[in-house]
């Protein structure tokens, strides 16, 4: 299909991925090889899951396109016919994936390879012919399907759905209140501390205070005997000055 050179020891180095808005220009190219309708493919490249070489090559695309809780496999291109089924391989591991991330049900597909019809899809029969949703429709064909897992009816789903809803809803709540009631004995803890820290403080805040007090008023007691002795002989010394004036006035 294309005139690329392959080298089979490359296919380690192969990356199974969702297509971007980068990938576009290669695969309109793939698409255009195989004759598929690429103006419209182009539109819808966020459907198709591709194989990337090392080099940065599409070595191969598929497009997955889901509606409700089934999805349609379409379009598929390789670079490399000869490898074609181990493409296939790589891109059916990812689409599981994706369907079940997707909470789908059934794949159905037109894609007339051995490799799906063989070994992975089942002809569908005609009590499963309705069950094919409107969008994939559009092109008549031979159906085959695959059962990923059994169907809920739509009702029952939606009830079971509500119900874990409303459990997860409750476990939520209760999960704040106990937080909440976390943070208050933690809030009530820090309380009890603050006020003994200040009881503390007050305490050694009024002792310190008495000490000074008592540390004042025993200098002032010292003082006191000092200051008599000073007023004696202030008072012994103005005596004598004046008795020694009193005998110059005489002479």
């Amino acid at each position: 299909m294309s005139a690329t050179t392959y080298h089979p020891q490359q296919s380690l180095m192969h990356q199974v991925r969702r297509a971007t808005i980068e990938d576009v220009p290669q695969l309109v190219e793939l698409w255009k090889q195989e004759q598929l309708p690429w103006a419209a493919l182009e539109k819808r490249f966020k459907e198709f899951q591709i194989v990337e070489g090392n080099d940065g090559a599409i070595l191969a695309a598929l497009g997955l396109q889901i509606s409700g809780q089934q999805a349609l496999l379409h379009s598929e291109v390789f670079l490399h016919a000869e490898e074609a089924d181990s493409m296939r391989e790589k891109l059916w591991e990812r689409m599981q994936i994706v369907a079940r991330n997707h909470g789908l049900v059934r794949l159905w597909t037109q894609l007339n390879a051995p490799f799906w019809k063989a070994s992975v899809f089942s002809p569908a029969g005609q009590e499963l012919l309705p069950k094919i949703p409107d969008a994939f429709t559009t092109v008549p064909g031979v159906w085959f399907y695959f059962q990923l897992r059994d169907e809920v009816p739509q009702d029952v789903s939606i009830d079971k759905e509500f119900a874990i809803f409303k459990e997860a809803e409750r476990e939520q709540t209760e999960r704040v209140f106990r937080q909440a009631k976390i943070l208050k004995v933690v809030a009530a803890g820090l309380a009890v501390m603050l006020f003994l820290l200040v009881i503390v403080f007050a305490f050694y805040l009024i002792r310190a205070q008495k000490k000074r007090s008592q540390r004042g008023g025993v200098a002032t007691i010292s003082m006191q005997p000092n200051d008599r002795a000073r007023a004696s002989a202030g008072f012994f010394y103005s005596r004598c000055s004046a008795m020694a004036a009193g005998e110059k006035s005489s002479a």
